[in-house]
């Protein structure tokens, strides 16, 4: 069977930028999720098929992201393109697979971001899931292309510490049409807790120069809907593991001891200067080794690991 792929013509925006002059790792969630509605939209103006969300009451929740970069996306008028198809189709549920690059007049690609996400039916107006009809099903087998399912990981616990704790406080423009907070909103929750960690652990040092990470990996679990409420809810984050250039951090979003959500994201250290990976001041490592639950017990990697 022939590969049928979508691709999607993304127009990037001068605020999608970060402080590296680099499309911010949130910002590539939000592309996936324009190329994935604008594949279900193409679908149904071709073939007047029915597919997933035409009812009103139906919708499509993402239940796991697994995001990786490959290379910094800077700003650029001309946009960056979006392929994505469908890898497996289960009664409740399916899984998509992306990639986000530029390509040039030979044929030749610039790959910035590849991706996965799990996906499920849902009924809005009863709040549960629900399994695909067989309609929906033969829309999606239109883009298949099998790959190893996408599956969620053994759950892990986040220590509860004050310099990691971050109080997520829910904005208006957060919730989508779903009345749930937007699955790329998360990523910016998690970004922010990050930030938050890395000062508290910073504070103090002298004579560290600035430093900066960029993210190679993002892993996120949506477990329960986060709503639009007063009280914040909370998130917290402990450093996982560190590396000699990288560290992997890991974050849960609950309300009072329901977790709502948890993201496993591996950072690089990373000179603006050269474009390159570089090793942390070494009194700042050793802040972030100190930090890691059990550090006592040696948690960095072998050396010449990233």
């Amino acid at each position: 069977m022939p590969r049928v792929r979508h691709r999607y013509v993304c127009p990037l925006r001068w605020a999608d930028l970060d402080l590296l002059g680099h499309v911010n790792n949130v910002r590539y969630v939000d592309y996936l999720q324009e190329a994935r509605l604008d594949l279900l939209r193409a679908h149904r103006e071709a073939s007047g098929a029915t597919g997933p969300g035409d009812d009103p009451a139906d919708g499509i929740i993402v239940i796991r992201h697994e995001v990786t970069y490959l290379a910094p996306l800077g700003f650029r008028l001309r946009p960056v393109l979006i392929e994505c198809w469908v890898t497996r189709v289960r009664h409740g549920s399916f899984s998509m697979s992306y990639e986000v690059f530029h390509e040039a007049a030979d044929g030749t690609r610039t790959v910035y971001l590849r991706a996965t996400t799990l996906l499920a039916p849902y009924r809005l107006d009863e709040e549960r899931p629900r399994r695909l009809s067989e309609e929906e099903r033969a829309a999606l087998s239109a883009y298949v292309e099998p790959a190893d399912p996408v599956e969620r990981p053994e759950p892990f616990r986040v220590a509860r510490t004050p310099e990691g704790h971050y109080p997520v406080h829910v904005r208006f423009s957060d919730v989508d049409v779903y009345r749930h907070v937007n699955n790329v909103v998360y990523f910016e929750y998690f970004q922010e807790a990050r930030i938050r960690l890395f000062s508290a652990l910073g504070r103090g040092l002298t004579d560290v120069p600035p430093i900066q990470v960029v993210v190679a990996q993002a892993d996120v679990d949506y477990l329960a809907p986060i709503l639009l409420r007063a009280e914040p809810y909370d998130c917290w984050t402990q450093i996982a593991r560190v590396g000699n250039r990288s560290l992997t951090v890991e974050s849960e979003i609950l309300d009072d001891e329901r977790v709502l959500a948890r993201a496993r994201v591996a950072l690089v250290f990373f000179d603006g200067a050269s474009q390159r990976a570089v090793e942390p001041p070494a009194a700042y490592r050793e802040r972030l080794l100190s930090a890691v639950p059990g550090a006592g017990e040696a948690s960095s990697a072998p050396a010449g690991r990233p």
